[in-house]
């Protein structure tokens, strides 16, 4: 029998869907502590297309949870979490980080399908709370893939000549990362290096690349998504006015992007929430980010994100080969968390960009895997360890190596709490200056070229500069 959390605690529970249908449901307090000041937050959680792998890929995808409180209606706050006391549901595991800002959640064995879970429990030191306040509880979750540790090659393409990353001395070669060591940046043989032309700010062609740089050797977790319209939302709506004003992306215009604002203290809305969300400048995702404790991905994990162990191929796209649709598609329940693609292609890699793409923006998460003929990797435009739309749909936000301001970063993690303006406030992250973060992946609007996974054309975003083909993605290190 249940011990019930003291009736001093009120809890206004919320329930949060994200794409590809995770659902954090039926929330509440439990064995509340008052002598040691924590309580257990107790939630039940599901996914779709969950997997375990312990063959090929060997690895698993996986919720990131955490959980944000308010006392007696006033700002949000993270909620710190303990490595001890929680209790995981049959068939999971919870790795909760050492920080305590939130907690993975996979399954225990080998398996794929549906993933349901009941009765989850995470260990809260809610502090100073006063067990007489009122409180209001969310918990948040995020879909994300493990990159299992190992070695990896970048660049190299002959197709991707756009400032490729590529062994010293042969831009047609690619380098291979063996380690989270040092890398030399040199054009010459067995050193890492880079073209300079072709590209807007490609970089100082400096180095080294420190070794507290994150490569991608060592493992970490990516955001199985780009970032969708319904996770903004509910980032956005636990911010302040001021914050609010400073992030806003209402301005920017609706090309297929449904959030608003009304302003003041009313809340954001969607009518897309598994739509992937454009007009994502640096500011916005560096807060996002840090608001949710995790931190932007580098160049390198991007490639290693969509290609794996596996060697580079000439011109290929995050499913592993340079075959790629070529015709306008058909939506079916466009706007709606069931949309899908009436006329997907078969036996060639299917994306968002320039020749398949009749509306002008982007679509919603994981709309190629649902739509697919057959469900393999490259009609499903899938990654080699399962990560959706590398290629297309929006441009992603990466830590690049080609300025002191990228190479600087240390892959430090957000705290949950960026400062009263609306900026993340991270150690080493590219927050306030126009070099050291770029783009990967190409978007909607993009000629195919853009979509390599071994192109760097645009190794340079502004802090505040904002556009219709940009989203945002990040990830956070293995502990």
């Amino acid at each position: 029998m249940k011990t019930k959390v003291s009736t001093l605690f009120f809890c206004f529970v919320c329930l949060f869907t994200h794409a590809n249908n995770i659902t954090v449901s039926n929330i509440s307090l439990e064995n509340l502590n008052e002598t040691e000041s924590w309580v257990q937050v107790e939630f039940d959680l599901s996914w779709e297309n969950s997997w375990r792998l312990n063959a090929g890929p060997s690895n698993w995808d996986a919720a990131w949870v955490f959980v944000k409180y308010r006392v007696n209606n006033g700002s949000w706050e993270h909620a710190q979490l303990a490595q001890t006391d929680f209790v995981a549901a049959s068939g999971s595991t919870i790795d909760v980080t050492t920080d305590g800002i939130g907690a993975f959640i996979y399954r225990d064995t080998e398996g794929s399908g549906d993933f349901n879970l009941t009765d989850l429990r995470l260990r809260w030191d809610y502090g100073s709370v006063n067990t007489n306040d009122i409180l209001d509880i969310q918990v948040f979750a995020l879909e994300m893939v493990h990159i299992p540790e190992g070695a990896f090659y970048v660049g190299g393409s002959t197709d991707d000549q756009d400032a490729n990353l590529h062994e010293g001395g042969n831009t047609t070669i690619s380098y291979q990362v063996i380690s989270e060591d040092a890398i030399t940046i040199s054009n010459t043989s067995g050193n890492l290096f880079y073209s300079n032309t072709g590209v807007i700010n490609p970089g100082d062609l400096l180095g080294p690349v420190p070794a507290d740089f994150p490569k991608g050797f060592a493992s970490f977790y990516v955001m199985k998504y780009e970032m969708s319209q319904g996770q903004w939302v509910g980032f956005f709506n636990t911010l302040s006015e001021t914050q609010k004003t400073n992030l806003d992306i209402g301005q920017e215009g609706n090309t297929r992007n449904t959030v608003f604002w009304s302003g003041g203290t009313a809340s954001a809305t969607t009518s897309n929430p598994d739509r992937a969300i454009n007009f994502i400048n640096r500011m916005r995702a560096l807060a996002y980010l840090d608001w949710a404790g995790l931190r932007p991905l580098t160049e390198l994990e991007f490639e290693k994100a969509c290609r794996g162990p596996i060697a580079p191929k000439p011109g290929e796209y995050a499913w592993g080969n340079s075959n790629i649709a070529a015709s306008f598609y058909t939506y079916v329940n466009d706007g709606l968390p069931n949309a899908q693609i009436a006329n997907m292609e078969t036996s060639t890699g299917n994306a968002s960009y320039a020749s398949t793409i009749s509306e002008s923006g982007p679509v919603r998460n994981g709309i190629f895997a649902a739509s697919a003929i057959n469900k393999n990797r490259e009609e499903t435009g899938g990654s080699y360890y399962g990560v959706m739309e590398l290629s297309g749909n929006l441009w992603e936000g990466v830590i690049t190596l080609g300025f002191p301001e990228g190479r600087s970063y240390t892959g430090l993690h957000g705290d949950g709490i960026i400062n009263p303006t609306g900026e993340a406030t991270v150690s080493n992250w590219p927050i306030s200056t126009d070099t050291g973060y770029g783009l990967k992946g190409g978007g909607y609007a993009n000629p195919p070229s853009n979509l390599r996974v071994s192109n760097r054309r645009l190794t340079h975003l502004s802090v505040t500069a904002s556009y219709s083909d940009v989203g945002a993605r990040g990830g956070r290190s293995e502990e």
